[in-house]
């Protein structure tokens, strides 16, 4: 009965030591199926402006191939068309009078919520960030400080510069001391972000944004008509892939040769682009990556590129300035060849990746996790998404609100005879937006809806229509390009943070 007993224990020992390799061999596969990230960013890059969104004088094989393989978003848009708080909502999920990045070169306040990077190294994820960051107050000439770069493990960035030709073009290394590119920055960024892939832990799963600043202009020149006009002017090779006299204007857009140059130089750059989510693409899948990493490719807001008369190149409630390329790859959930009209707003864009990847980030974001809604190609909950500008002050940008419908583009503000920002299109009837509707009487009782879904917004998220003048009364001595501690909203409500 003894040795019976000794050789059921030895027989029951066996068992559990295997069972427990098995589990550690299953957590282990569960860990290695946790899915990458690769996040592209472009920087004044409109939908309109990508082969696979019907652009065919456009050169981009490489994101018509992204679209392919994976959905493609028709009603993706910038909710507040301007540099850093689109990198704010992207990096928060929260509307910027919350998370602080509300207008250019303010600070993203990072105690107010978890942000990407920190939510995805909880789940044991590297992350890197390469490129673009104008996430810092103040001067952008400088480093990024260790403590704002937000939970990112390695960042190679600049806060914000506008020459990328190489010998011009920098980044701030982590000794905190400014290098310069010896190529185009874009590709230089991209090298970066492959060196880093190629040096990676690959037992464990990594999330990066590459953040390209082209095809924002680069300063301006002077026109044979005497004006002053952005320049996009790039890398010789690339302006070689498109022939001047044979490219076509947006429609409603005087042909001009200085405006062929202005679309001749920002087309060259959306291809150096493409190329260069080329090669990010390729070291995937020499990683044998590819099919586990989520890839997103997307821009902070359009360039109006003079459409409209527009004086500045975006913060403009048009769609050239505010709808935005959104192509997401995911071979484990996303079915290749999808074209969704889902909604999709600025502040939704973190919880719709995250829903992708099942990261439950156990934050309540003001943005919606819209992944389900994409597959299945459904409109959002609300059928629209809010857009705005806030003006501090400036003397060219405006402050007003409004919603983009499936169908529809509103935007009302305080300066009622300024039909810049004060619009009404149809986009069925008028896909180009050239027949401004706000005045119609025929479209009032649409205009009147449209206008409720703005209050119905604005009072979602606190916003009384604050301008220059409420902004500036409650900025704090500090400034706000330095201000860490209290967000817009609560200095605009006087209230103090909890």
């Amino acid at each position: 009965m003894k040795k019976l007993a000794f050789y059921t224990l030895v027989i029951f020992l066996v068992i559990s030591c295997k069972s427990k390799k098995v589990e550690t061999v299953n957590n282990t596969a569960n860990k290695e199926k946790l899915p990458n990230l690769v996040i592209v960013l472009s920087d004044q890059h409109s939908a309109d402006m990508v082969g696979a969104y019907g652009n065919k004088q456009l050169i981009t094989p490489n994101l018509d191939q992204l679209a392919a393989d994976g959905v493609l978003l028709e009603n993706a848009f910038s909710s507040q068309p301007v540099c850093t708080p689109f990198r704010g909502m992207l990096m928060s999920g929260m509307h910027p009078l919350k998370n602080g990045a509300f207008v250019n070169d303010v600070p993203l306040l990072p105690n107010k919520t978890k942000l990407m990077a920190e939510i995805l190294k909880e789940k044991g994820y590297q992350t890197a960030y390469f490129g673009k960051w104008h996430l810092l107050g103040g001067n952008r000439d400088r480093g990024i400080p260790k403590e704002l770069t937000y939970g990112f493990d390695k960042v190679l960035t600049n806060n914000c510069h506008v020459d990328f030709r190489p010998g011009k073009a920098f980044f701030w290394n982590e000794k905190g001391e400014k290098e310069f590119f010896d190529e185009w920055e874009p590709y230089a960024q991209t090298n970066q972000a492959i060196d880093y892939l190629k040096d990676i832990d690959t037992s464990k799963p990594f999330a990066i944004v590459l953040s390209l600043h082209p095809p924002h202009d680069w300063g301006k020149f002077k026109g044979v008509d005497g004006k002053m006009h952005y320049r996009y002017d790039t890398l010789e090779e690339l302006m070689a892939l498109y022939k001047r006299s044979e490219i076509e204007l947006r429609p409603g857009l005087k042909d001009t040769p200085d405006r062929r140059r202005m679309y001749h130089g920002h087309m060259a750059q959306i291809t150096g682009i493409d190329i260069a989510l080329g090669r990010l693409i390729n070291q995937l899948k020499v990683m044998n990556a590819e099919d586990n990493t989520l890839v997103a490719f997307t821009a902070d807001h359009g360039d109006m590129l003079e459409s409209h008369n527009a004086v500045l190149p975006k913060q403009y409630p048009h769609d050239y300035s505010n709808k935005i390329p959104f192509i997401i790859k995911y071979p484990n959930k996303i079915k290749a060849g999808l074209k969704a009209k889902t909604m999709l707003a600025t502040m939704d864009i973190l919880p719709t990746i995250l829903g992708y990847m099942d990261v439950d980030a156990k934050v309540d974001f003001d943005g919606k996790n819209l992944s389900k809604e994409i597959i299945n190609n459904t409109l959002n909950k609300n059928d629209y998404v809010p857009i705005w500008n806030y003006r501090i002050g400036r003397a060219r940008n405006s402050n007003w609100r409004g919603v983009e419908t499936e169908r529809y583009t509103f935007s009302t503000s305080k300066e009622t005879n300024n039909p810049m920002i004060n619009v009404l299109f149809d986009r069925e009837k008028d896909p180009h937006q050239l027949n401004n509707l706000y005045k119609n009487p025929e479209y009032t009782s649409i205009k009147k809806e449209l206008k409720s879904y703005t209050n119905e917004w604005m009072q979602q998220y606190g916003d009384e229509f604050y301008g220059a003048k409420e902004f500036n009364k409650v900025q704090p001595k500090s400034k706000w390009t330095y201000n860490y501690t209290y967000t817009p909203l609560e200095l605009l409500q006087n209230l103090k943070p909890n």
